[in-house]
């Protein structure tokens, strides 16, 4: 073979390289943004709204694929789920879509939800409720964390409107979804609520989730890192370079073993 006829040997070989390597490239991107888009995506929890459950730096993949959607042909033949009671799940916030929330389903649509000095009522019967926590006891300056819904009554004892305007906007809100002395969940809508109930700002304030809002359910913790509680309040580009370099430093020594690959529950 002569020198020149090599060269276009090498030339062609180097040219199929660079496309198996460009097509293996292409197809690993649109694999990830289907994967991201239709089956999982992950999630991190930036407050400890679900503690004890789920911790500040808790990093979680999110099932997206298994409630499906409402309008796919796709239910008919998948076992797409529905949400229940009990399921975390990950929904865009109702005031602010480009925001995520972590919570726990509490009311189906047509659940009669109520609460009684922090004692879940639905549809008439006590629910037991293992996985909450009460980390603030003694607390009485918000009402409406332990008894839910505040009546007209209730709520008009609290005459300084701007130091309890969640107390006010939340019974103007759920005013005509009630019935006596419950809330009635309407369709398409859940009420979601942290496990932290002392610390969550959740459905007692800013109302239902809608069912288009939710992305899907949490099932993994598939890694867990030691942040301070109001990290996410720090944002600037200062501040995710010292993020970012806290977690290469302390990778080891801040990580919780112990949480790895943990189901969420």
């Amino acid at each position: 073979m002569t020198q020149v006829s090599l060269k276009k040997a090498e030339g062609a070989l180097n040219q199929s390289t660079f496309r198996e390597y460009f097509e293996s490239f292409v197809v690993t991107i649109i694999l990830a943004l289907f994967g991201t888009t239709f089956i999982v995506q992950a999630f991190k929890i930036p407050t400890p709204s679900m503690e004890d459950n789920l911790l500040v730096g808790d990093h979680l993949l999110v099932n997206k694929f298994v409630f499906g959607k409402q309008d796919e042909l796709l239910k008919l033949v998948l076992p797409f789920q529905q949400v229940k009671h009990g399921d975390i799940i990950v929904f865009r916030y109702p005031e602010d879509p480009t925001k995520h929330y972590v919570k726990r389903a509490i009311g189906l649509p047509g659940d009669r939800i109520r609460m009684v000095k922090q004692e879940l009522i639905r549809n008439g019967k006590l629910v037991k409720e293992p996985y909450v926590f009460y980390k603030r006891p003694g607390r009485k300056d918000l009402e409406i964390r332990d008894n839910f819904p505040l009546s007209k009554a209730q709520v008009s004892r609290f005459a300084d409107y701007i130091q309890n305007r969640d107390i006010f906007l939340s019974y103007l809100y759920f005013k005509e979804f009630m019935e006596g002395d419950t809330i009635v969940v309407p369709p398409q809508s859940y009420f979601a609520m942290g496990d932290n109930r002392d610390n969550s700002a959740d459905s007692r304030y800013w109302g239902f989730v809608p069912r288009k809002n939710i992305v899907g359910r949490a099932f993994v913790i598939y890694w867990s890192f030691e942040t301070a509680p109001n990290e996410h309040l720090y944002n600037s580009v200062v501040d995710r370079i010292q993020q970012f370099g806290d977690v290469i430093i302390n990778f080891f020594r801040k990580t919780r073993w112990s949480r790895t690959f943990m189901l969420v529950r």
